[in-house]
């Protein structure tokens, strides 16, 4: 790896870092006053979980070497001491820590105002090691999930460019599941509890945005930068539509448009070009031609 694209894999990596504090900032402003700081911790606190588990074990359990395995062994290299000496391994790792990091953050948002903060990191802890570390290796590295099309007999693998299967899917599973496990929030009925921050929720958002850039973008540094122009030019365009198409939507159901909508079209947008960054041309015909790994975000160590 030269050294652009060591800068660049280094900047991904904190780009993608950044929107878990910009996460935390918008499921804190959606909630109720007295919620903000415990709904903000639930996302710090899975960074600062899940990245020691990733860096103890669950890097290990991101790759199988059988198509049919659950997940690798968590201690073929328990703490990463066989690669400490490997720059472009252990930047990869840092950049597949992220993905980690955020998708198990992305959970807390459907427990808002009703979970305590040590419940919640225990189960962030064992979701990410039973669920996010499987399914990681299953859509990138190497598992069922990539090579399900050659498995079906076509000729394209699985296109999941950065994670709307592992993390987007994955991470809204998981949302459900404690949703209707922990039930509705006491009180809540429609229209009852508005955001209690709206510049937060818009702030949120902003850095979210700003972010997805190294979430999409950010693998091309294991790819010679081959596709960087089209996956960067989808992330502005999908995001700004779905921006455009919500305020839209709004101003004909409710009379008016707001900026939470528009927050949440931006965020939206974002989730639907995840997968598809890579192989779409900004008017949605498929481009894929170039990436020799169609399913994958981080380079394999």
């Amino acid at each position: 790896m030269d050294n652009g694209a060591f800068a660049w894999a280094v900047t991904a990596t904190a780009l993608v870092l950044f929107m878990t504090p910009g996460l935390a900032f918008f499921y804190g402003g959606l909630v109720k006053a007295k919620s903000v700081v415990s709904m903000m911790m639930m996302s710090f606190g899975a960074l600062g979980l899940v990245s020691v588990l990733w860096i103890l074990y669950g890097a290990n359990m991101s790759a199988v070497d059988s198509v049919w395995a659950f997940a690798g062994n968590p201690f073929s290299d328990f703490g990463l001491a066989g690669i400490a000496d490997d720059n472009e391994a252990l930047i990869g790792t840092a950049f597949g820590a992220t993905f980690a990091i955020i998708t198990t953050a992305l959970i807390s948002g459907a427990i808002a105002d009703r979970a305590k903060f040590g419940p919640w990191l225990i189960f962030a802890g064992v979701w990410a090691t039973l669920v996010y570390f499987p399914v990681a290796a299953w859509v990138w590295g190497g598992g069922w999930i990539q090579n399900l099309g050659e498995s079906l007999g076509f000729s394209v693998e699985v296109l999941d460019y950065a994670g709307g299967t592992a993390v987007h899917i994955n991470s809204g599973a998981a949302a459900l599941a404690l949703a209707i496990v922990l039930g509705k929030r006491i009180g809540f009925q429609k229209g009852i509890l508005k955001p209690h921050n709206v510049p937060l929720v818009v702030l949120g958002a902003s850095i979210l945005w700003f972010g997805w850039f190294g979430f999409n973008a950010g693998a091309e540094f294991g790819n010679d930068m081959a596709d960087v122009g089209i996956i960067v030019l989808n992330t502005i365009g999908c995001t700004a539509a779905a921006v455009l198409a919500w305020l839209v939507v709004e101003k004909i159901k409710e009379g008016k448009p707001t900026s939470v909508g528009a927050a949440s079209g931006a965020v939206t947008g974002l989730v639907a070009i995840t997968p598809a960054c890579a192989f779409l041309t900004p008017v949605g015909r498929c481009c894929w031609v170039s990436s020799p790994e169609p399913s994958r975000h981080w380079p394999s160590s």
